[in-house]
């Protein structure tokens, strides 16, 4: 049976976080990404496997080496989801803005 591996799964390791984080802004090999982690390649690398079945990252060769690049169409699920929780607290601080600015109206008459 395969496991289908889902963007949340991803970004819920903080090793799998980071190995975003390093390629967002630059293009780097396996080896310079395993560089960067007190863990061996090989565990990098299924970190790397991982976040590339759920489409957030892509490797491409470039003679014989194989660089890995961040691909962050998939991480807007994650946003979609956040911002529905952000306008629901957004909502309720509002609400409760207006209820401290009226209680203190009520303290200050």
């Amino acid at each position: 049976m395969e496991t289908r591996r889902d963007v949340f799964q991803a970004i819920a390791d903080p090793t799998r976080r980071e190995i975003i984080n390093l390629v967002a802004y630059k293009p780097q090999n396996l080896n310079s990404i395993a560089d960067n982690f007190d863990v061996s390649r090989q565990a990098i690398s299924v970190h790397v496997r991982i976040l590339t079945e759920c489409g957030l990252l892509v490797i491409k060769k470039q003679g014989r080496e194989r660089y890995v690049e961040a691909e962050f169409k998939k991480l807007g699920e994650v946003s979609a989801w956040v911002e529905q929780y952000r306008q629901l607290w957004e909502g309720r601080m509002d609400k409760l803005d207006n209820l401290l600015n009226e209680l203190q109206g009520n303290r200050n008459e």
